[in-house]
């Protein structure tokens, strides 16, 4: 796949993911797992593709020997592996959940502070790609630490808020210092996005705001386009400037909720790239999320446009 044929970038985080094949049960109980791949970009990159989007994933596995089955399960999800390295000098992390509770599993994490996914230099992407692909995606939690903090503020500031340039607040504590720090370099990074994705926690991190009304009030303007605040158990909230909705949660048997929320990212870049509004956006990646959490898996759960389509006619 050359640089031209690329419609997505998604940048950060990835892992071995193991997800324990026991319901309700909590780790102590737990017999087997099945692996996979995870990581929050990993699984957005997976989901634009299955849903026929060129996808390319920025970031770095370990020294291990699960390489050849990192990236044969990317190419077999037919997301890009060009700019993906090695890193020798740690391990790619690990992640178990346990399906303690389906909704919210409990979760360890194996992973070193200078995991390899922080060591991606500026040189990876060259500017002319970066200013043109129609959608970059970044996971706040990437600009935590490292080389990849570094590269993608260097990389934020080449796309000058060129649509759709997508953050995902996605906050993780433990990979911060303090909140206060996660506030501020976040807030520099939503300074040059134009699509801002989050749940109210998130939100609050960076406005001391909960109300997704007045989240969007505070947030949209004419550099951020779009607001979209995930409301767990009472839906999602989208907005632009001339619309707004929220939408109920749709109702299905939960098998694990971790993945729902990266194959309702994976849908709504479908939806940019298509220039769905925002009310059919909002619709099939509320879908798109439900089918997730019906599964176990994340990167092997997220669905194929069929499978979303037929859900939004079974629900219509």
């Amino acid at each position: 796949m050359t640089d031209e044929n690329i419609d997505v970038i998604t940048v950060g985080r990835i892992s071995l993911d193991f997800y324990a094949n026991e319901s309700n049960v909590g780790f102590e109980k737990v017999k087997t797992f099945t692996m996979s791949i995870g990581g929050s970009p990993t699984n957005v990159a997976i989901a634009a593709s299955r849903l026929g989007s060129k996808s390319a994933l920025v970031t770095n596995i370990g020294k291990d020997s699960f390489n050849d089955y990192i990236i044969s399960k990317l190419k077999e999800f037919k997301v890009n592996t060009d700019f993906i390295e090695v890193d020798q000098t740690e391990f790619t992390p690990a992640v178990f959940a346990a399906m303690d509770d389906p909704f919210n599993p409990s979760m360890f994490f194996n992973r070193a502070k200078s995991a390899p996914d922080t060591k991606v230099e500026k040189s990876r992407l060259n500017d002319e790609l970066v200013k043109k692909v129609k959608v970059f995606w970044i996971s706040a939690c990437a600009l935590a630490q490292g080389e990849t903090a570094a590269s993608i503020k260097s990389w934020l500031a080449i796309r000058n808020n060129a649509a759709h340039t997508i953050l995902d607040l996605d906050y993780r504590p433990s990979f911060w210092e303090n909140e206060a720090v996660a506030k501020k370099v976040t807030l520099e990074a939503i300074s040059k996005s134009t699509v801002l994705v989050g749940n109210r926690r998130e939100f609050e991190v960076v406005s001391g705001l909960t109300d997704p009304k007045q989240i969007s009030q505070h947030f949209l303007g004419d550099q951020i386009s779009t607001v979209i605040v995930k409301l767990g158990e009472q839906g999602v909230y989208l907005s632009s400037k001339d619309e707004e909705y929220l939408l109920p949660p749709l109702k299905v048997d939960v098998r694990c909720g971790l993945g729902a929320g990266d194959g309702f990212g994976g849908m709504l870049i479908h939806g940019l790239l298509n220039s769905w509004s925002l009310e059919k956006i909002g619709n099939y990646a509320n879908v798109a999320g439900a089918i997730v959490a019906s599964r176990l898996m994340c990167s092997d759960a997220m669905p194929t446009m069929s499978e979303v389509e037929a859900m939004v006619k079974e629900k219509a």
